[in-house]
């Protein structure tokens, strides 16, 4: 079932997500729903804020990047099969110097900007499964997962910019709360007028 997006401005896309368990009701439809609402979308990541609900949950989806271009070819079969869920994700290392990339966000349509992050990762994380993992990301890869796992922790890529930018883009964020935006996805607008 594809689920509304939660636009810029809702609060739940400022709480820290919470902890689950196992035994987190119908987790396993909550996922499915989640891979389905952001292809509907057409994102590369999703977490649980953006559709309601303040828990330690994401999902990535690499794979429409085995196309571009600046990859090197190790990095193009690495993300051609990198698709993964991400359950009380905390990071435990960012290494490398950052690197700037334009970012864009499923709750902030139609805006992108270039944010700087550190191309390396180690995050400890649950699978689907409730399996534990320990792993390392690099590259493009690393990127997706810092900025869902912002998410999580109630950070949105637009902190990020410099005060200058912020401002630039103050106009087109509100419009964004209001639901003053066309946008090709179910979207829930925190500020939209209510239609009588």
């Amino acid at each position: 079932m594809i689920l509304p997006i939660f636009a810029y401005g809702d609060p739940v896309l400022r709480k820290k997500g919470k902890e689950i368990n196992k035994e987190y009701p119908k987790l396993d439809e909550l996922i499915e729903n989640m891979f389905e609402t952001m292809y509907g979308a057409r994102g590369i990541g999703l977490a649980a804020p953006q559709i309601g609900l303040p828990i330690r949950l994401f999902i990535v989806d690499a794979t429409p990047f085995e196309d571009d271009e600046d990859l090197t070819e190790d990095e193009r079969k690495f993300v051609s099969t990198f698709k993964k869920v991400f359950i009380n994700a905390q990071i435990i290392e960012e290494e490398g110097d950052e690197w700037a990339f334009n970012e864009g966000c499923l709750s902030i349509p139609d805006i992108n900007e270039d944010v700087f992050r550190q191309p390396k990762v180690t995050m400890e994380f649950y699978d689907e499964n409730f399996k534990k993992h320990t792993e390392t990301f690099e590259g493009i890869v690393a990127r997706i997962i810092q900025h869902e796992y912002d998410h999580i922790e109630g950070i949105l890529f637009t902190d990020k910019l410099s005060p200058i930018k912020k401002r630039l883009i103050k106009g087109k964020l509100t419009n964004i709360s209001k639901g003053k935006i066309d946008v090709s996805y179910r979207m829930r607008f925190p500020l939209a007028k209510k239609k009588r």
